[in-house]
């Protein structure tokens, strides 16, 4: 069929929008984009609308990319970046202006505050320079007695005392007002240690605590006093309390009746000094150390006149042998002899009626509180022979299962105490468990609320730092009760009957 040009030229132009072939020539597809610009002749709207758009979006794209900014835009926006960086730089430089400027003035307070130091002047140099020779306050400048300034003496027990890297100055520094030493007799000296593979040679009783206690006494004793020397007080190891004794424990490890001469010897220069505490007769004479023999020390010669003429050691008695039922009428107690008579003529029934039962003594290597005694006589010991009344915690209170003293447990460590008290004597529990911590701060706080007078420790700090209530450390809860925990409890021998002279 013939067409016409009119015909030709519009299936051509509709071509690229209507026909999907790809085959149509270069020619063809000029011919339309030709045609394509004029709107007369697009029949339809349609096509002639999306022709136009698509020429006007296509032209202001390539106008933009083409664009370059103007002269004056371009320095308008260098400007701006001038401005910008010359702001910043300014900030910075008054920053650093600032800094250097505070650095100025750190360094002349410093080059001030060591003028002052090192020229001090009107009273400050007064008191940067008291005490100096040809200052005011010359040869003023510390007292005489200063060793354990500042220092609260608390009623707690250094156990194995010689293992601490400062063995007895580690335990003053505490406050414990008691020490404790382990002793062994080899080739005639008396070691100290743990066990006999923990001893050195240059680790004695000596060295590590009798030239110690005579160096410090001295100190706390000085001669050039304004009292005579016949009134002056003797004083202890503390300077905030005086008259406080240290309890000197002294575990006998080897044979007690071999160890026994040695130690008495040991001793000798602090007994020179009336260092020691000692019963007088009648009545205890209160010392700045009070000895007590606790391990395979012999109880019948520590109770003898003989062979403790001065009565200066005292003995660590069996605590487990003196429990009193609650409500019991308080039993005869032994009293020590007048002065001038015989301390071992003198027994009371109890005594006489336990040796008739039992009158063979234990061998002086049975442990604290049974070596040289008599079985099953409690009575026996009173503040004229003994100090401590002591007991493992583990052998007669027991574990505690739950981490709670059980009824029959809490009824046994009250009759215990009571027993001790009821004889005057200071109640002390060791082999406390230790861990875990909050078991043994259980344990620590239960022994104080009833009324023990030493707790048994390992770890210092934790006894003497531990805040036991929100108010008061454990130590200072003891002041209610009944008895008085700083010295011995009885100032008389034989029984409680007022305040202490230890």
């Amino acid at each position: 069929m013939r067409t016409t040009p009119e015909e030709s030229i519009g299936l051509t132009a509709r071509g690229p929008y209507l026909d999907d072939n790809n085959t149509h020539s270069d020619s063809h597809l000029s011919i339309s984009d030709t045609l394509l610009e004029d709107e007369s002749d697009f029949p339809n709207e349609n096509v002639r609308q999306r022709a136009k758009w698509r020429g006007l979006f296509s032209s202001q794209t390539a106008n933009r990319a083409r664009r370059k900014p103007s002269k004056s835009e371009r320095g308008i926006g260098e400007g701006l970046a001038r401005g910008k960086r010359k702001g910043c730089g300014l900030c910075l430089k008054i920053g650093l202006g600032l800094l250097v400027l505070l650095g100025v003035i750190q360094l002349f307070s410093l080059i001030g505050s060591l003028v002052g130091f090192i020229f001090p002047h009107g009273v400050h140099r007064i008191v940067r320079l008291w005490g100096r020779p040809g200052q005011i306050g010359a040869n003023l400048a510390s007292w005489p007695t200063d060793f354990s300034r500042d220092i609260t003496p608390i009623p707690c027990h250094s156990h194995n005392d010689y293992w601490r890297r400062v063995p007895l100055y580690s335990a003053i520094e505490a406050g414990c007002i008691g020490v404790e030493a382990d002793i062994w007799l080899f080739q005639n000296e008396l070691f100290v240690g743990h066990s006999v593979a923990s001893l050195t040679p240059n680790r004695t009783l000596n060295s590590l605590y009798i030239y110690p206690l005579l160096d410090i006494l001295s100190k706390q004793n000085p001669k050039d006093t304004l009292v005579s020397e016949g009134d002056h007080q003797i004083h202890g190891v503390f300077d905030t309390d005086p008259e406080q004794t240290l309890i000197f424990l002294i575990d006998f490890k080897t044979a007690g009746a071999l160890l026994w001469p040695r130690v008495q010897s040991a001793l000798e220069p602090l007994r020179n000094q009336n260092y020691l505490t000692r019963v007088n007769g009648t009545e205890i004479v209160r010392g700045p150390i009070t000895v007590v023999g606790t391990g395979n020390t012999p109880f019948d010669l520590v109770d003898s006149d003989t062979s403790n003429p001065h009565h200066d050691i005292f003995f660590d008695s069996p605590l487990g042998d003196m429990y009193e039922a609650p409500g019991v009428q308080r039993l005869p107690l032994a009293t020590s002899p007048p002065e001038g008579s015989s301390q071992e003529g003198t027994k009371t029934e109890a005594q006489a009626a336990a040796s008739a039962v039992n009158s063979e003594k234990r061998s002086d290597k049975q442990g604290q509180g049974k070596s040289g005694t008599i079985s099953g006589n409690p009575d026996a010991y009173n503040t004229g022979n003994s100090y401590y009344a002591s007991v493992s915690f583990i052998e007669t209170i027991g574990l505690l299962w739950d981490g709670e003293f059980s009824a029959d447990q809490l009824d046994k460590l009250r009759g215990q105490i009571r027993g001790a008290h009821k004889r005057g004597l200071k109640a002390r529990y060791w082999d406390l468990p230790f861990w875990p911590i909050n078991l043994r701060n259980h344990v620590w706080d239960v022994l104080v609320k009833e009324g023990v007078d030493l707790l048994n420790v390992d770890d210092l700090k934790g006894a003497t730092k531990r805040n036991w209530d929100k108010h008061h450390g454990w130590w200072q809860r003891m002041e209610s009760v009944s008895y008085d925990v700083n010295g011995g409890i009885d100032g008389s021998v034989g029984g409680p009957t007022g305040r202490s002279n230890f």
